[in-house]
């Protein structure tokens, strides 16, 4: 069994090497088809300025790009602790813990933008279903399946309470529930949409299948655990 152990680390580790370059390769060509808007507000976020940095979509990507290599090493320091304590899967719940916040805060910054009318328009509301996804066009339904796949992927991997497809759907509606709220509420001069809760929702779901892999194993692992045995009964003397 040792010796069969020792046969399959090999191809493990080489199929975890093949991803990671894969993703790095990912990321750059992402980089490099974005570079161009994102040098446009370099200079913005540069000086620190909210105006053509934090208020448009190319400075919220750009700033995440930065933010990437502090939260990779935020995942380290997580994982090295929990390792210390002798947490099994340190790295998939920090590297799930982080992904969480990296993957869904930009999303909801663009998406909680306020329009050129934001406080003088009163707030919109359509609820009548797939009556929006015209208008909304591929680019908008992409955007919509990406607000919440990093908490759909990940969420199941760190709590097994959502451990499962259906709760992960209605943990995209519930949050989208509450951003189409916001939008109305705070007069956002955006169109609190029924549309925005069904895609935000069936995105969250797909990542969710795309992570069942590694979180439907963790979720397994307490019921596969042996359970102890009743103690027997003692006997009474005499």
């Amino acid at each position: 069994m040792n010796h069969n152990a020792a046969l399959s680390a090999p191809p493990r580790r080489t199929r975890r090497v093949v991803l990671l370059g894969l993703a790095v390769l990912a990321l750059a060509s992402a980089v490099f088809v974005v570079r161009r808007p994102l040098m446009m507000s370099a200079p913005a976020c540069m000086a620190g300025r909210w105006h053509g940095c934090f208020d448009t979509f190319n400075g919220v990507v750009l700033m995440t790009l930065v933010a990437l290599p502090f939260a990779v090493l935020v995942a380290w320091a997580l994982a090295c602790r929990r390792r210390a304590r002798g947490v099994t899967s340190a790295w998939r719940t920090s590297l799930a813990e982080v992904g969480m916040v990296l993957g869904t805060v930009p999303f909801l910054w663009m998406t909680m933008m306020p329009g050129a009318a934001a406080g003088i328009v009163p707030g919109r509301v359509s609820l009548v279903p797939l009556r929006d996804l015209l208008v909304m066009g591929p680019l908008g339904i992409v955007g919509n399946l990406l607000v919440f796949a990093a908490l759909g992927f990940f969420a199941p991997m760190r709590f097994t309470a959502v451990a499962s497809v259906p709760r992960v759907l209605a943990l995209g509606a519930g949050c989208s529930v509450l951003v189409e709220t916001a939008q109305y509420v705070l007069r956002l001069d955006r169109v609190s949409s029924v549309d925005d809760v069904l895609v935000n929702a069936a995105g969250a779901a797909l990542a969710a299948l795309a992570s069942r892999r590694w979180w439907r194993t963790a979720a397994q692992a307490p019921s596969e655990q042996p359970r102890p045995l009743p103690a027997p009964a003692a006997t009474p003397a005499g």
